[in-house]
């Protein structure tokens, strides 16, 4: 199980990278895969820049270097999420930790944790995806 709990309500800085000053949603994923041993590369966009987001993600996917897509979830695999945008846009991610939840952060609420089969969260989850590292 990945210990999350003390980041719970930690803020949210676009670009942030440091937990105690707040974090975007792909530095949190860094900081939860982090915490499982796993090093991830660095990826820069703006949280609100959802033409950069999902070119990021979906060239990865294409090129299949470093992320393998799941049917189903494990302990830790990215979620990606198409937030307040078309379905076919991925602008969000988080972290699967297990029974159901996945871990994000949100603008106004900071560090959350939410259940993947809520009817809110289940309709906008894109995919997920497992880290292999670089071939």
């Amino acid at each position: 199980m990945i210990e999350y709990a003390d980041l719970i309500g930690a803020p949210f800085k676009s670009h942030g990278r440091d937990i105690k000053t707040g974090v975007d949603c792909y530095g949190l994923v860094q900081e939860v895969f982090r915490r499982e041993g796993i090093e991830l590369p660095e990826f820069d966009a703006d949280y609100n820049d959802c033409q950069k987001i999902n070119a990021i993600v979906r060239g990865e996917e294409e090129r299949s270097s470093i992320w393998r897509r799941l049917e189903v979830p494990k302990v830790p695999c990215i979620v990606t999420i198409s937030f307040g945008v078309a379905r076919s846009v991925i602008n969000h991610t988080g972290v699967y930790i297990g029974g159901n939840k996945f871990i994000h952060i949100r603008e106004n609420i900071g560090v959350c944790v939410d259940d993947i089969n809520s009817p809110a969260w289940r309709k906008i989850i894109h995919g997920y995806y497992e880290y292999i590292g670089k071939e």
